[in-house]
């Protein structure tokens, strides 16, 4: 099966910009964004992400406010924090051996690390490669991680697969197959989740909030400190 997909892969592979380097911190800014927000949001973000700060010393040295600024839009506004923690981290001590040492990285996003910037042979398994290996019953090659990611966002979807043009579904076990729906996440309009999000939105503008349960919660996540009634952002 390794064989059938990286020659569907090299057809069909999707033009994205971070497929494009080696660079870590690149590599690392993509992983982290496209956690929970899809790739067509991504790509504008990440691209003027990387003129505004195009290395890990130039994220470090920027100020707080303005990385969190800059993830306006994309949700979950402590990845940004982490982000540059993690950038900070990398610039006093150097890449390290262990990359779930870096604040907010997970076993996935090093192993993605890994895998597209130091080209260790180990394969990162996010939902879709996990939902092809699955339905196919095969394991993959760490060569074949972002055939697998392209196939499971293009072709092997969660509820129904495209398994007419799918280069796997003569030897796959559940060609054919249609899925239930996956659970959605509760909607954001109306969330305590939007409340946090205004309430941060309106201290990077310099403007107060009035939502003390949010600013607290804020608090909490070290987006933002409170000194003697005054709400600001970590520098």
């Amino acid at each position: 099966m390794d064989g059938l997909l990286s020659e569907w892969f090299r057809r069909n592979e999707r033009d994205l910009p971070w497929l494009k380097t080696r660079d870590p911190y690149a590599i690392l800014v993509s992983e982290v964004m496209l956690q929970q927000t899809q790739v067509a949001r991504v790509v504008p973000r990440y691209l003027r992400w990387l003129e505004r700060w195009p290395t890990v010393a130039a994220l470090a040295a920027a100020e707080t406010a303005d990385v969190l600024r800059e993830w306006q839009g994309l949700g979950y506004n402590r990845r940004a924090l982490n982000l540059q923690r993690a950038a900070r981290a990398v610039e006093a001590g150097g890449w390290p051996d262990d990359l779930t040492s870096l604040p907010g990285v997970g076993g996935y996003t090093a192993a993605a690390v890994r895998n597209f910037a130091f080209g260790d042979g180990v394969l990162p398994r996010d939902t879709n490669v996990r939902r092809v290996e699955e339905r196919t019953g095969h394991t993959f090659g760490a060569d074949n991680a972002q055939a697998l990611m392209d196939l499971g966002a293009t072709i092997c979807l969660a509820r129904v697969p495209r398994c007419s043009v799918c280069p796997l579904a003569e030897r796959c076990p559940a060609s054919g197959r249609r899925y239930e729906p996956l659970r959605k996440q509760s909607p954001f309009e109306g969330s305590f989740r939007q409340r946090r999000a205004h309430a941060l939105r309106a201290i990077l503008a310099g403007a107060a909030s009035e939502d003390a349960e949010a600013i607290a919660a804020l608090a909490r996540d070290g987006l933002v400190r409170v000194e003697a009634g005054t709400v600001m952002v970590p520098a």
